[in-house]
């Protein structure tokens, strides 16, 4: 077969190339083997992260038991929680550019013939994925796989128990004593944070599309299972290659459906809406919004992880991890069982002998949680393009809400008047000039939300966004509002005490003023000039589109 790496191997005038892998010790029986690109995001500095590099030889020793020659790539990934509420996670949605063009340029530079994808946080896996797609090789993903949850008197927690821990130290409900244990106790493992955050929800959905083998997206990191999977993805992408199926016979329109459907049932982080996008762009597939709702319809919701709910990853993978999930949706034709995946075998062939333990963390279909997905797309007056709230982490007597506008034009003005104890039940939070463009990078606002949980304001206050939501978060979050703010969005001109209505059932979301009023503010506003950055990031900012588009770069 013709091989990428023919370009950079074979023929006399390629000698000075084969003296460079000379140099690095590659044999020239190894020359003559196809070159499989091994991407790891192996860092000291994120925990989802720091045991990449036992998972990257685990798959290179499953390339060389097939008969390929692995090449480590390095691949750079931001942790979120250390990035979240400073000027850090401005750096984290943009940062999956640079991830995608990364693999796009290491790729191509050395003529590797096959990718295998070693991610496990947030953006890092869309990321990774969004570069394979630019050169359609044969990919498989494999992540590191989800953290245990912590334990404490009070039972199992996370990085979110954490993170509302700090408001209910801030209203003065726990002491310092109770802070520090809570600390020391949430993160117990290597790993992407135990609940369906992005992260981990990103790693399901790879699975779900077929990306990855069965098993990717719940396996704990700490099991030994994980290490298995790792040298069974070495070994399948040798077949894959042999196959000559590449990562776009496999991301198609119908298997992109499949994972929306998947992320209404396992109820997914609302970042999901913006990677999948992006995702689908690089593809080259034409994905509409309303696609969402469209779905989320018809999609029952069957798990409330965490933050939704008390379960984490961990028990979702005993009770038979995303393959029992698509087993629930397919006892009603709800996912496309006939798809390639990256075994070589249809979804359907998949999940033919998978298992549920009914423990909890998956719901029967006839008994779900709700009869809707755990995504909705909101549309209105100061939403034309939508905005994205995750339906399952709403308390019911949230679904529908109408308060007072609080209006703040940064996540800094907006944490600080929450910990100040000013933000009063029924208020709704309106923090704007936070969006790809206004942010710029679109931060994740895990601070306020987890703020107001921790206050126990989540059922009484909602907060409305351009900026986005960690997957982390629960309540009345609405993020990604469209258009934002900096591109003269309707966000932008709400004011302190109007009355904006919310209801999620119905997916709207509106500004409560006349219509001429409405017309004249739109008339008179003037965006401001907000969030002065340097570097990269006014790059970024010059060339990134909206929300409503995966916040992809022009």
């Amino acid at each position: 077969m013709n091989l990428a790496s023919d370009k950079v191997l074979r023929g006399a005038e390629r000698a000075p190339n084969r003296s460079l892998f000379y140099a690095l010790g590659y044999s020239e029986e190894q020359l003559q083997r196809p070159l499989i690109g091994v991407v790891s995001a192996y860092s000291e500095i994120v925990p989802g992260h720091m045991n990449l590099d036992k998972l990257t030889q685990s798959v290179k020793t499953g390339v060389l038991m097939n008969g390929g020659t692995p090449i480590m790539i390095p691949s750079i990934g931001v942790c979120d929680g250390i990035a979240m509420g400073h000027q850090g996670m401005k750096y984290s949605l943009p940062s999956r550019e640079l991830i995608a063009d990364s693999v796009e340029s290491m790729a191509i530079a050395h003529g590797i013939d096959a990718l295998v994808l070693i991610p496990n946080c947030d953006k890092i896996v869309p990321g990774m994925i969004m570069g394979a797609l630019r050169l359609n090789l044969p990919t498989i993903l494999v992540s590191g796989g989800p953290m245990l949850a912590g334990q404490n008197d009070k039972g199992s927690l996370s990085l979110s128990s954490l993170f509302e821990a700090v408001g209910s130290y801030k209203a003065n409900m726990i002491t310092a004593e109770e802070l520090l244990e809570c600390e020391q106790s949430a993160c117990p493992s290597c790993g992407s944070c135990a609940g369906m955050y992005t992260a981990n929800s990103m790693n399901c959905l790879s699975e779900a599309i077929g990306l990855a083998l069965p098993g990717n997206g719940t396996i704990p990191e700490p099991f030994s299972a994980r290490q298995r999977l790792a040298k069974e993805t070495g070994m399948m992408i040798m077949e894959l290659l042999r196959k000559d199926i590449r990562i776009k016979d496999i991301i198609t329109p119908d298997s992109v459906r499949n994972a929306i459907a998947s992320d209404m049932a396992l109820g997914c982080s609302t970042n999901t809406v913006l990677h999948l996008l992006a995702i689908a762009t690089e593809a080259g597939i034409e994905v509409d919004l309303n696609i969402f709702n469209e779905l989320s319809e018809k999609i029952p919701n069957l798990c409330h992880l965490a933050p939704a709910g008390p379960t984490h990853m961990e028990d979702l993978y005993f009770a038979g991890g995303v393959g029992a999930v698509l087993k629930e949706l397919a006892k009603k034709d709800l996912i496309n069982l006939d798809l390639l995946t990256v075994t070589t075998k249809t979804v359907g062939e998949n999940i033919a002998n998978v298992k549920t333990l009914d423990n909890g963390a998956i719901r029967p279909i006839e008994n779900p949680y709700s009869e809707v997905g755990g995504l909705a797309i909101l549309y209105g007056n100061i939403a034309e393009k939508g905005a994205v709230v995750k339906r399952s982490a709403v308390a019911p007597e949230m679904l529908k809400h109408e308060g007072p506008a609080r209006v703040f034009n940064s996540e800094d003005d907006a944490i600080a008047t929450i910990y100040a104890g000013e933000i009063n039940p029924g208020d709704v939070v309106v923090i704007r000039y936070e969006g790809p463009k206004g942010g710029p990078g679109m931060r994740e606002m895990l601070n306020p939300t987890s703020a107001l949980a921790g206050m126990k304001l989540d059922k009484s206050v909602a907060l409305i966004t351009d900026g986005r939501f960690s997957g982390a978060s629960r309540g009345a979050s609405i993020g990604h509002v469209s258009p934002e703010a900096a591109l003269g969005g309707a966000i932008g001109i709400i004011r302190e005490g109007d009355t904006i209505a919310i209801d999620i059932p119905n997916y709207s979301l509106n500004l409560k003023i006349s219509d001429t009023e409405f017309a004249e503010r739109m008339a008179n506003f003037e965006p401001q000039e907000t969030n002065i950055v340097g570097g990269w990031l006014n790059r970024y900012r010059r060339l990134v589109t909206s929300s409503d588009k995966g916040a992809v770069l022009e």
